[in-house]
């Protein structure tokens, strides 16, 4: 049998009907976790800063670098227009970039495409440690890339299956804490210079209205997302 590596573009073999459900709920119990949490929310927070890098890129901004910090959180530096539809789809962009990275690699496991999720994470790995900026944020994408070497590698197919079923319901799931956590620090003043504000003052809207928006957005993928990847489990009961 071909390794993944071999044949990185061919369909793999479905895994067993359990694993997308057992993985699903070890990816909620993370998410609902402390510790635990706190470790994954640096991977996704890894993942909200390249959703603003590649935003930026996208609208011709110039990107200057990217920064995450030891209490999980992060910054992206670019240069370009202080106002318009460029840096307000730039800043729109960090939130939900991991449940749109979900809903991308769902769609690639739905599809029997365990390899390509591989291949796109390590990519974006590399894309992303070009433009970190400083020694911690460095430290968090050689782990991770660490950790997705060794499985890919290494590991076993059923084991590689369940590392990207686990990771894909990761960031699915993952993006919706960090938006609760946000409205509980907007809530008590402590998020002046959040995402949500500074859409607020950059198109007019309410940062209310914006915070409702990226519930929606993140919601509607989990919902998608989750039923591609409960899929294989759903057809064989």
């Amino acid at each position: 049998m071909l390794t993944w590596w071999q044949n990185p573009f061919g369909g793999q073999a479905e895994p067993d009907a359990v694993v997308p459900a057992i993985t699903g709920l070890i990816a909620l119990l993370i998410v609902l976790s402390g510790r635990p949490w706190r470790v994954a929310r640096n991977v996704l927070t890894l993942v909200h800063e390249a959703g603003h890098a590649l935003a930026a890129v996208l609208v011709g901004r110039r990107l200057e670098g990217i920064r995450l910090h030891s209490d999980t959180s992060g910054l992206t530096f670019s240069r370009g227009k202080s106002t318009g539809p460029g840096v307000i789809f730039t800043m729109l962009a960090g939130y939900p970039a991991p449940a749109v990275v979900g809903l991308l690699f769902a769609g690639l496991t739905g599809a029997d495409l365990i390899s390509a999720v591989l291949i796109i994470s390590a990519i974006g790995i590399c894309g992303v440690l070009v433009m970190i900026r400083n020694a911690y944020g460095a430290f968090v994408v050689l782990l991770t890339a660490g950790v997705l070497a060794t499985v890919a590698f290494v590991g076993p197919a059923n084991l590689i299956a369940a590392f990207v079923y686990t990771i894909t319901w990761l960031l699915l799931l993952g993006a919706v804490r960090p938006l609760f956590e946000l409205q509980s620090k907007r809530r008590r003043g402590a998020a002046l210079t959040s995402d949500v504000d500074q859409l607020a003052r950059l198109s007019g809207i309410p940062a209310w209205l914006w915070m409702v928006i990226l519930f929606v957005m993140v919601a509607c993928t989990l919902v998608v997302g989750g039923a591609w990847l409960l899929e294989p489990t759903i057809q064989r009961l």
